[in-house]
């Protein structure tokens, strides 16, 4: 039977594995979903993180919810489109911790139109958040990220990054598909640069996003369409990014990590 997994509340830093003792990670759209998963989990490693979303209420709600469970943690408003944003989020990462580590392109948006229906404007916002971002942070944070000697990044990419899905939402593909591609290209440029770059696709996971689909046949799709039959948790996904940010994972880059129940497999 499926063990369901603690609300982070509950959960205190300094349970797990200590591998990121004395580094800093930025993590973007951490107010929520995969991404506040992935900030507790690199915390509770030891990190000290740098929240970063767009949505200022509840980034500020999870990162004192963070703070009380132990973690070395501050927030900033966002907006992963703007290239002054991301200059800030960089200076106050490394103003307030000293250095940047770990960089985490999670940010996206997502969207549901077929391309006959996805207007100009929609296809330009989907891809300025999902595949610019990526590219903006990443040029932001490298001459960090070269002077730590522990340099990674983790691009969140998406199933939909290498399949053409089920047709519908092109921006989000094709800005997914871009991620996947551009994530290679840095890995080499940065080869020998001591920072490491690779791409995790998730499958259907289990965040906020989706509730309006729950109990729905929307959801029994997704699950009927995932191998292993479940959706996924944002925690299942944390754990790639703490895998492949630490130094277990020295001699991975240019990877794609698939976390989606068999989804790809098939």
């Amino acid at each position: 039977m499926e063990v369901q997994a603690k609300s982070l509340a509950h959960k205190k830093i300094g349970c797990t594995m200590q591998r990121l003792e004395g580094r800093v990670a930025l993590v973007t759209g951490a107010a929520q979903g995969i991404g506040k998963a992935t900030a507790h989990r690199l915390a509770e490693e030891g990190a000290a993180v740098l929240l970063t979303d767009v949505n200022e209420s509840l980034g500020a709600e999870t990162t004192e919810e963070l703070r009380a469970a132990g973690a070395t943690v501050d927030f900033l408003r966002h907006d992963v489109a703007s290239e002054s944003d991301w200059a800030a989020a960089v200076a106050k990462a490394v103003d307030e911790f000293g250095r940047l580590d770990i960089l985490v392109n999670n940010a996206g948006l997502g969207d549901l139109a077929a391309i006959e229906e996805t207007t100009l404007a929609d296809w330009e916002r989907t891809i300025s958040i999902d595949q610019t971002g990526v590219f903006l942070g990443m040029k932001a944070a490298a001459p960090h990220l070269k002077a730590s000697g522990h340099g990674a990044v983790v691009n969140i990419s998406s199933i939909f990054g290498t399949s053409g899905g089920f047709g519908g939402s092109p921006a989000y593909h094709a800005a997914k598909g871009a991620v996947r591609t551009l994530t290679k290209n840095v890995a080499l440029h940065w080869a020998t640069d001591g920072v490491r770059v690779n791409s995790i696709h998730p499958g259907f996971i289990d965040t906020p996003i989706l509730d309006q689909a729950k109990g729905t046949a929307i959801e029994k799709a997704m699950t009927d369409l995932t191998p292993m039959g479940r959706l996924g948790r944002p925690e299942e996904i944390a754990a790639g990014v703490a895998y492949l940010v630490s130094d277990d994972a020295s001699f991975v880059t240019g990877a794609e990590l698939y976390i989606d129940g068999g989804f790809i497999a098939k």
